[in-house]
């Protein structure tokens, strides 16, 4: 764990999104990993102190 940085979402969270929007699970099981990489590397981007 580190403290303030997201390392991952809830992946049985977001299938169930998936699900709940109509999307099939096979392609959201093959789509979510690498949403999940871009989505954390810049949400930790944004995290960042300015002068950093």
């Amino acid at each position: 764990m580190l403290p303030g940085a997201v390392v991952g979402w809830d992946l049985s969270a977001a299938l169930a999104l998936g699900d709940a929007l109509g999307v099939p699970p096979l392609a959201t099981a093959e789509l979510l990993p690498v949403i999940e990489a871009v989505m954390v590397a810049k949400y930790n981007e944004q995290m960042e102190p300015a002068d950093g």
